[in-house]
């Protein structure tokens, strides 16, 4: 039996402990399933609710790669001027106003069994009590041999940089569940994410994992069945099962990232300056991440990704009325209202970044299709439906050029501002 609107939104509300405005989940058509609605007026710039994820994970590319972040909440561990020197490759690299950086070290904890770390104790017991005792290797974290090591290296394998998902936060959901003493409220949770036909989750998976897919996710099934299997959660250990698990992650993940330079920079940008100080710190900053483009790419942020419950009922639109981000430099999600927000208005947030919004209707479709397998309906799309389905000179390039990238490269909500 799933759980009521009113659990789902007494639970994310209850955890994250911020609501600001009144909202409710409504459903809204067999096409769309639900969605989410405001019953009072919100104004522009207002924060309408703030979310901490049922289970969250940093990609493991990200992880092996030294973004160092918390265990649990993803919050970013290195010092401002360590990840500035880390991004640009160059050891010296000195930040000005160094009293800006947040990054608190010495309340970063460690598991004492195999020394993942956390930025807080919070954070440490938080995730030990939900999901770590059941996923703690103790002294065999750098094994090979290990069974959660096997399934992260078969992962690793089969999903490359940029990573749109994990195999570690389907991991997170079943220790969550072995360790509930509720199981039953916790499987009830997990339901609550959109379920796709048998056809369409094979093309999820497909874009997830390439055309190999079929060996690959029963590779992968076989490594997660031998490391977590789960009697309460049995048919997620299923070939069909564990294929809707895979999709259900694939679709609901909302990227996370965090960044200490970030937190950093919007600091500086609060600074009251003289105007010839002000310049000179902007040229600073300009120029640095100039070089660590040049070295770095545009790998910049901590990222992972994250189920919430509340989110994933924000249905897209081109023209969303709210956004998504991260400003807290953890996982606890903020929506915002970009505009005023009527009540009873459904809150559309866009799983399109702001360079696709600006794309042709055709374009714009084509996207949604392939990495959300739906069609677009909202106003925007609406008022263009007689353009004619063709591309410009410009976009075909763009999309000539995306179609060079790994396949899974824009799955997943995108990943928003720290």
């Amino acid at each position: 039996m799933a759980a009521s609107t009113c659990d789902v939104f007494s639970f994310c509300v209850g955890v994250a402990g911020r609501a600001r405005v009144s909202v409710e989940v409504r459903f809204v058509s067999s096409a769309k399933g639900k969605g989410l609605f405001a019953t009072q007026l919100i104004r522009k710039g207002e924060t309408i609710f703030v979310e901490r994820p049922l289970v969250a994970a940093q990609f493991l590319w990200n992880a092996l790669y030294r973004y160092r972040a918390c265990d649990h909440c993803l919050r970013a561990l290195e010092k401002a001027e360590e990840n500035a020197q880390r991004l640009t490759g160059k050891p010296g690299q000195v930040l000005p106003h160094p009293e800006l950086c947040t990054v608190r070290k010495d309340l970063h904890q460690n598991c004492p069994h195999c020394q993942v770390m956390y930025c807080s104790a919070e954070c440490r017991l938080a995730a030990t009590e939900q999901y770590h005792q059941v996923l703690c290797p103790g002294p065999s974290q750098d094994d090979p041999l290990h069974p959660l090591n096997k399934l992260q290296e078969a992962w690793r394998s089969v999903h490359y940089p940029p990573e749109t998902a994990s195999i570690m936060l389907m991991a997170r959901m079943v220790a969550t569940v072995k360790q509930a003493k509720d199981k039953d409220r916790w499987i009830r949770l997990f339901s609550q994410f959109c379920n796709k036909t048998a056809n369409e989750e094979e093309e999820i998976v497909h874009k997830l994992l390439g055309d190999k897919f079929k060996g690959q996710l029963e590779l992968l099934r076989r490594l997660f069945t031998e490391a977590l299997y789960e009697e309460a959660v049995s048919q997620w250990f299923t070939p069909d099962g564990f294929r809707s698990l895979f999709a259900l992650v694939g679709t609901n993940g909302q990227g996370i990232g965090t960044s200490s330079l970030s937190q950093w920079v919007h600091a500086c940008d609060a600074l009251e300056l003289k105007p010839q100080d002000r310049e000179q710190l902007d040229i600073f900053i300009d120029q640095l991440y100039k070089d660590i483009e040049a070295a770095t790419g545009e790998f910049l942020n901590c990222e992972g990704s994250g189920l919430f419950v509340l989110q994933s009922c924000c249905n897209h639109s081109c023209v969303p009325n709210a956004e998504t981000s991260f400003p807290e430099n953890n996982f606890l999600l903020h929506v915002t209202a970009l505009e005023d927000i009527k009540p009873g208005e459904e809150i559309c947030i866009s799983y399109l970044d702001c360079c696709q919004r600006e794309r042709s209707r055709h374009s714009r479709h084509k996207i949604l299709r392939e990495n959300y397998l739906f069609v677009c309906s909202c106003p925007k799309c609406l008022a263009e439906a007689d353009e004619p389905n063709v591309t410009s000179e410009e976009e075909e390039e763009e999309e000539e050029e995306e179609e060079g990238e790994p396949e899974d490269a824009e799955l997943g909500d995108e990943m928003t501002d720290v």
